[in-house]
C-alpha cells in the first residue's frame, strides 16, 4: 500500500553567510528502506532512519561528527509524543545562548539554556520528518506486517518529496536566493493597543507611556511543530489575561499614564518584531501613529512565565536593564501588586545580582536602542532557564501550568494599574477589584497551544475565520508588500486573532452606538472595524490597535521584490542581522510503502530466462527425436 504520512518538515532557511535546515539533496524524491536506529549497524546504501525523540539528539550529534554515517542517511522519520517527555532531562536544539550576537553586554559564553545541543543551527543534506500520531501509527503498522511475514524479498521504504526551490536553483545565502526568488523573509505581523485609546489628532496631553511587551511566535527543529508554550506563549496569554481584566475597571482616561500593549513576532530570528517596531517608532510612521511622539517611561516584559509553580507557590522573578529610579519604581509596583495577592501564593523576586544581565528577551533590542532603558522582563527562572524543552517541539501545553500563567497575569493587570495610577496606595478599591479571569485564560491556552479545540475554539472563530486548526505559532514569512494595513490573507490566525481581541478589550464602550461595518471599514478615523471575518457584518469600536510589519530592517521591498540594503553603522543590532529566509517549495509530502528486493526481481528474471532456455532447448531436443522416429529425416 502506499500510505500518505502526517506529520512536520523541517524545512531549509537561509542567512546572508549559509544554510541551516533540512532539504532533498538532489531535485528528486528520496527513497530509502527504513530502519531503526537501534537496529543500524554497517550501512552499505542509504536509509531511512526511524528515530525516538530521546535519540535525535545524539543521532543528529554523531551526524555531524560522522562525515561517512552521514552519507548513508537517506532520511529521517521522528517519532515523537507526550510521553517522551517524561523520559529524559531535556531536549533544546537551541543554543545555550539564544541569539547572543544580539546581547547587550559582553558575556555572550553565559548558559541560560543548560540543555540546548544547537542542532537546529545546522543544515542537513536529507530530509527529516516529524511524525504525527497517526503517521506514527502508519508507520509502526507497515513494520510490524513486515516482521510478522517474515519475507526477505521486500522493503518497507519511506518516499520525501521535500524538493526545496533554494536547493534547486542553487541558491545557498539569502542574498542569492533573493536575487532568484527562492526564499522569502522570515517575518509577520505584530500587534499594538492602548488603553485607552489615544486621540491621534491632538498632540496635546499626551501621556508617558508604560509599554508592556510579548512575544507570539517561537521556533522548533520542525517548522510547523513550534507551540512554544512556556517561552513565549505563556507570557503572551498572561498579558491577554492582564488585559481582559483592566478592560473592565472604569476611569482608565483619568490616569496618569498611557498602558500599551505589544504582541511581536519574528523575535526568535534575529528580534524581527522589536527591531522593526523601533525602527517604525524613528521613522513616524502611520503603523505607530499616535505613539512615536510619546515618550516611554518604561517597558515591562512578560516573558516564560508558565512553570513558575512549585511547592505550592508561585514564583517568579524580575530582571532589570540598569538601576534607576523608574526601574525601581516598576519593582515597587510588582511588590504591592504581590501583597495585594497575598492569599494567591504568589512571590515576586529580583533576579540574581551575578546574572550578566537580562535574559534572552525583546528587551535587549531596546537596550541596543538606548542602553538607558529603564525595563523589567517576568521570567520563571533565576540564572539559567527552567524550560528543559525550550525551541523544542515538546514546549506544548503539558508542559506548563495554567495556574502560574494566571498568577502571572494578576501580577501584571494589578503592577500596570499602579503604574498608570502613579500610587502606592494599596488601599485603593480598584486595585482590589482587579481579577484576571482563569476560565478566560484557560481557554487561550486551549485554543494556541493545541490541535484540539486550537484555532477552531470558540473564543477564536468569535473574531476571525482561521485558515488552520492547529496553532504552529511559528513567524512565518512575510508576503507581499508591508504594511501597517495588510491584505488579511497574508497575516496569520494568530495575528489577526490578537489584533481584534485587543482591538475589543480596550475599546471605549459606548452603549447603542455600535455601527456595522460590512466591508472592515468604519466611517470615523478612530474606529476599527472588529469581527468582520466571522461575521458578515462587524462591529465599529473605538480602539487604537493596529498592525506593525516584522521583517529585518536590513530589507527593502520594491516593485514586488526584496533586496538587502547596506550595512549602517548606527544600527548595531543590524550589524549582526543574519537577515534570515525561507525557501519556497512547491509541496512536502511523505509516503511509506513495501517494494520487492532487486536481487529478488533479478532472481525471478534470470529464473525465467532459464526456464525458457530449458524449455526452448527441450523443444528442439523433442523435435529431432520426433522426426527421427517418424523416419523424416
Amino acid at each position: 500500500m502506499y500510505v500518505a504520512v502526517d506529520g512536520y518538515p523541517c524545512v531549509r532557511l537561509l542567512n546572508l553567510s549559509g544554510e541551516i535546515g533540512c532539504a532533498n539533496p538532489g531535485l528528486n524524491k528520496v527513497v530509502a528502506p527504513i530502519i531503526k536506529l537501534k537496529d543500524v549497524k554497517d550501512l552499505v546504501q542509504p536509509h531511512t532512519i526511524l528515530v525516538t525523540a530521546d535519540e535525535m539528539e545524539g543521532f543528529f550529534s554523531r551526524v555531524s561528527n560522522d562525515l561517512s554515517f552521514a552519507s548513508q542517511i537517506g532520511g529521517v522519520l521522528v517519532e515523537s509524543g507526550s510521553s517522551f517527555q517524561q523520559k529524559f532531562k531535556g531536549l533544546s536544539p537551541d543554543k545555550m545562548f539564544p541569539q547572543a550576537q544580539f546581547s547587550p553586554y559582553e558575556n555572550v559564553e553565559y548558559k541560560w539554556n543548560p540543555a540546548a545541543s544547537s542542532i537546529m543551527w545546522k543544515a542537513y543534506n536529507f530530509p527529516v520528518y516529524l511524525l504525527s500520531e497517526s503517521g506514527i501509527l502508519a508507520v509502526q503498522q507497515i513494520l510490524s506486517k513486515k516482521e510478522m511475514k517474515h519475507k526477505t524479498y521486500t522493503s518497507n521504504v519511506a518516499e520525501f518529496n521535500m524538493v526545496m526551490e533554494t536547493t534547486k536553483a542553487g541558491t545557498h545565502n539569502s542574498e542569492a536566493c533573493l536575487q532568484e526568488g527562492t526564499c522569502l523573509p522570515l517575518g509577520g505581523y505584530s500587534v499594538w493597543s492602548s488603553l485607552p485609546p489615544i486621540n491621534v489628532s491632538s498632540s496635546n496631553n499626551r501621556k508617558p507611556v508604560v509599554l508592556t511587551v510579548a512575544s507570539m511566535d517561537s521556533a522548533s527543529f520542525f517548522r510547523d511543530k513550534s507551540f512554544g508554550a512556556d517561552s513565549p506563549i505563556s507570557g503572551m496569554v498572561a498579558l491577554l489575561g492582564a488585559v481582559d481584566a483592566l478592560s473592565r475597571v472604569d476611569g482608565f482616561s483619568n490616569l496618569k499614564k498611557q498602558l500599551i500593549f505589544l504582541v511581536l513576532t519574528g523575535e526568535t530570528w534575529g528580534y524581527l518584531g522589536s527591531r522593526r517596531f523601533i525602527h517604525e517608532l524613528d521613522l513616524h510612521s502611520e503603523a505607530v501613529a499616535g505613539l512615536s511622539d510619546t515618550p516611554i517611561e518604561t517597558v515591562l516584559e512578560i516573558g516564560s512565565v508558565g512553570k513558575g509553580l512549585s511547592g505550592g507557590m508561585n514564583t517568579f522573578f524580575a530582571h532589570k536593564t540598569r538601576v534607576s529610579s523608574i526601574t525601581n519604581m516598576t519593582l515597587d509596583a510588582l511588590k504591592i501588586a504581590q501583597d495585594s495577592l497575598a492569599s494567591k501564593n504568589i512571590k515576586i523576586l529580583s533576579a540574581d545580582t551575578t546574572n550578566p544581565g537580562i535574559p534572552p528577551s525583546s528587551l535587549m533590542a531596546f537596550m541596543k536602542k538606548n542602553p538607558q532603558t529603564s525595563a523589567v522582563v517576568l521570567e520563571d527562572f533565576d540564572a539559567k532557564f527552567v524550560n528543559k524543552f525550550y525551541h523544542s517541539h515538546l514546549d506544548d501545553l503539558s508542559n506548563i501550568n495554567s495556574s502560574s500563567v494566571v498568577a502571572a497575569a494578576s501580577v501584571v493587570a494589578r503592577t500596570l494599574y499602579i503604574l498608570a495610577n502613579d500610587s502606592k496606595d494599596t488601599s485603593n478599591s480598584a486595585l482590589g477589584s482587579i481579577h484576571v479571569n482563569a476560565s478566560f485564560v484557560e481557554e487561550l491556552l486551549a485554543c494556541l497551544l493545541s490541535c484540539e479545540p486550537g484555532l477552531s475554539c470558540n473564543l477564536v472563530k468569535d473574531y476571525i475565520s482561521p485558515t488552520n486548526t492547529c496553532p504552529g505559532n511559528y513567524a512565518g514569512v512575510i508576503l507581499g508588500e508591508p504594511s501597517s494595513k495588510p491584505y488579511l490573507g497574508y497575516v496569520s490566525d494568530v495575528s489577526r486573532f490578537l489584533w481584534n481581541l485587543l482591538a475589543d478589550k480596550t475599546s471605549v464602550q459606548k452603549r447603542n452606538t455600535a455601527s456595522v461595518c460590512s466591508k472592515g471599514a468604519c466611517s470615523k478615523s478612530d474606529e476599527v472595524c472588529i469581527k468582520a471575518e466571522s461575521n458578515k457584518e462587524g462591529t465599529c469600536v473605538v480602539s487604537t490597535t493596529r498592525y506593525v510589519p516584522a521583517y529585518s530592517t536590513r530589507l527593502k521591498y520594491d516593485d514586488g521584490a526584496w533586496t538587502i540594503l547596506p550595512q549602517n553603522t548606527s544600527d548595531s543590532m543590524g550589524m549582526v542581522d543574519p537577515v534570515w529566509t525561507e525557501s519556497n517549495w512547491n509541496t512536502i509530502r511523505v509516503h511509506v510503502y513495501t517494494v520487492q528486493h532487486s536481487v529478488y526481481d533479478n532472481a525471478v528474471l534470470v529464473a525465467g530466462i532459464t526456464v525458457t532456455t530449458l524449455a526452448y532447448i527441450g523443444i528442439l531436443v523433442a523435435k529431432s527425436f520426433i522426426t527421427k522416429i517418424l523416419k523424416q529425416d
